[in-house]
Order: structure tokens, then C-alpha cells, then sequence
């Protein structure tokens, strides 16, 4: 049985090490499940892909392992054009997860880490304050955070004293997959002026799914229509009265 760090390089994650330090606990491996966007793009953003290096680095001088980085046999896009079989919507492709849930997480990421963590204890990065989460801990998941009275804040007092504090703290840049259905129209904006070749691929991804983008029927399409208006100085960005039924009108106008 090996004793295993489950890392995802968030605060919470990475103090892990600090706890487990302080605490005197056994620690074997450390393990990050990577997602992938297509078999050449990282779901990550540049920013957190130059951080996990770095990061890795830090790790590798300080405690003397080398963090693993797993990835499961389908990438985002795989999972994305896979074709569905049963009683509904036989022979259409999944499309965006939404319907079907997050197929991004248990089809992409978990089956890797499944397979690791069978057998093994794991750590994983649940805070001292976030008891609505313990129900996760037992026998073979465990929290250092929690054992030694680690708080959020604490988390992050501890990763910005040893340089290991991730962007998404000090940036608008946001964790997780960039083509996440689940993030801010914000984020979305920024993803559209910073990383133009990655709204392209979603706008192509959404051409072909049969399903929404989001839950409320809106499709990337629309926030291209949404974001180009803005462009446009038509709307703007911190409207907050924008409504979509200011683009299906006349747009030969501004909003004061």
C-alpha cells in the first residue's frame, strides 16, 4: 500500500505537502491527472502550464519526488465526437456534456486516477473549514488539511511563502479546462481576446454538437454574437441590463 498525494495544484492541493511535512505523514507519490483538449492542446491555459512546471520543479528539489502526470486514453475532443448508442438521440455525437453530465470529469479524468488510488491512501486537499466536504474522507481518502486544522486561508498563506501559489489566485485567468460550460461569460471574454485559436476549435465544436452549450439554450455562437456586438461598441461588456433580446433587434444604437 503506498500513500499517495492526488494533486491539482490549487492552494488547498499543494499545501497538502506542508501538512503532510507537518504532521510527519508517509508520502510516496504524488499524482496530477492531466485533461486534454485535443491530442495536441492541454485543457489548461498557457499561464497554468508554465505554473505546473515551475511547480514541479519546487517539488522535486524540496521533497525529492517526481510529480506523475497521467492522462486517460480519450481527450475532451474524443469524448466530445464519441457517438451515442440507446434510445435517445442514437447515432448523434455527445456534444457538450451538459445533458448527459459531466462526462468531462468521469469519461476524461478519473478513470486514470481510479486506477492509482485503488488500493492506496490518498491524500486530497480539503480544508480544516470546509466540513460540508468530510463526508469524502475515510479509511483510504484522508485530508491533511483537515488533521492538522489547516484553513482556506492558512492553504494560502502556506503556498505564498514557499512560491507556490498558483496564477488563477492572483489573476483573472481561471482554473480548470478552458472550455469549461461552467465558467463566467467573463471568462469566456477573455478567452475570445487572449486565445483566439481556442475559441475557434469551441466555435467548431459547437457547429457540430446537437446539444447546447449551455443549459439555458444559448450556443457559443451566441456569445459571438454577444462579444462581437460589444466589439462593435454596440453593448457594452458591464451592461448590466443586457438582455439576448438585444440581439435579435436592431443593434444601430448605443446604450448609455
Amino acid at each position: 500500500m503506498e500513500h499517495i498525494l492526488s494533486l491539482s495544484y490549487g492552494k488547498d492541493s499543494l499545501a497538502c505537502l506542508g501538512a503532510i511535512e507537518a504532521l510527519d505523514l508517509p508520502l510516496n507519490r504524488i499524482v496530477h491527472a492531466e485533461v486534454w483538449a485535443t491530442d495536441t492542446i492541454p485543457a489548461d491555459l498557457p499561464p497554468m502550464v508554465e505554473f505546473k512546471a515551475k511547480a514541479d520543479a519546487i517539488i522535486r528539489e524540496r521533497w525529492g519526488i517526481e510529480v506523475e502526470h497521467i492522462r486517460g486514453r480519450l481527450t475532451y475532443e474524443q469524448a466530445f465526437y464519441r457517438i451515442l448508442g440507446g434510445e435517445k438521440r442514437p447515432g448523434e455525437i455527445y456534444g457538450w456534456p451538459f445533458p448527459k453530465g459531466p462526462y468531462c470529469n468521469s469519461d476524461v479524468k478519473m478513470p486514470p486516477l481510479d486506477k492509482i488510488e485503488r488500493g492506496n491512501i490518498v491524500y486530497i486537499g480539503i480544508a480544516a473549514d470546509e466540513p460540508g466536504r468530510f463526508h469524502i474522507l475515510g479509511d483510504t481518502k484522508k485530508s491533511p488539511l483537515a488533521e492538522a486544522g489547516w484553513s482556506k486561508a492558512m492553504c494560502r498563506e502556506w503556498c505564498e511563502k514557499n512560491n507556490l501559489l498558483s496564477p488563477i489566485y492572483t489573476s483573472v485567468m481561471r482554473g480548470g479546462c478552458w472550455f469549461c460550460h461552467n465558467q463566467s461569460v467573463n471568462q469566456l471574454r477573455q478567452l475570445r481576446k487572449n486565445y483566439p485559436e481556442y475559441w475557434a476549435l469551441m466555435l467548431k465544436w459547437d457547429s457540430d454538437s446537437p446539444v447546447t452549450f449551455h443549459a439555458d439554450g444559448h450556443t457559443v455562437h451566441d456569445l459571438e454574437r454577444r462579444f462581437q456586438a460589444e466589439d462593435d461598441g454596440l453593448i457594452f461588456p458591464d451592461d448590466k441590463v443586457f438582455r439576448w433580446a438585444m440581439l435579435d433587434g436592431d443593434l444601430n444604437y448605443r446604450w448609455f
